[in-house]
């Protein structure tokens, strides 16, 4: 089977980004590649994630994961897996770290419900890329964006900490699958460096 590689990281460090050149570059090499994105993915789990993502709702913190992980079960199913069946390599933009760190660190969850739903969902990455910038450049990024921030993006700087403190814990608790990367410098720089982990963990 192809491989599954999850991207993380928290809000500016640039996943969308250097996802979507990483695939490009896999794609030059000769291999099917399927780009895609958590919370959502397909129209069963987009609908979760406008839930999720609008504000519009103040859920209870174990409604919230199971929210995340309904979303998850049906992306999964409906393309994640079968587009690793056929051989495509799988590029996702955030997965189960993303809801450990964000509910789990961040929000304060429980980190031992999220783990358990996290082994429920079956399928572990081959590789997690995690990009890792200071606060003080998401701020800078989150700003510069000039949209209409997200619920997750107006939690502020505490949050934020919480969260890239998450991401490497995490990363350290499970080195043989996370690899922690810095995602500050140019766009090209960083594509590079997210190259030659892939090159060095996968031999594409």
């Amino acid at each position: 089977m192809p491989p599954f590689i999850t991207l993380e990281g928290g809000e500016g460090a640039g996943k969308s980004t250097q996802l979507a050149l990483l695939a490009t570059r896999l794609e030059t090499h000769g291999h099917q590649v399927l780009r895609t994105r958590e919370p959502g993915g397909s129209p069963g789990a987009d609908i979760l994630r406008e839930l999720l993502l609008s504000g519009r709702h103040d859920w209870a913190q174990l409604a919230e994961v199971m929210l995340h992980f309904a979303s998850r079960a049906e992306h999964v199913a409906r393309v994640v897996r079968p587009a690793l069946a056929q051989g495509r390599w799988v590029l996702c933009d955030r997965y189960y770290d993303s809801t450990m760190v964000y509910q789990g660190f961040g929000l304060g969850a429980d980190r031992d419900a999220i783990a358990t739903l996290s082994r429920l969902i079956g399928l572990v990455p081959d590789l997690t890329l995690v990009l890792d910038v200071p606060v003080s450049t998401t701020a800078t990024r989150l700003a510069s964006r000039g949209l209409a921030a997200d619920r997750y993006e107006r939690l502020g700087e505490a949050f934020f900490t919480r969260v890239r403190d998450g991401f490497l814990a995490v990363a350290a608790a499970s080195p043989e699958r996370c690899v922690v990367l810095s995602g500050e410098g140019s766009v090209d720089e960083v594509s590079e460096r997210i190259w030659q982990a892939v090159c060095a963990r996968l031999a594409p």
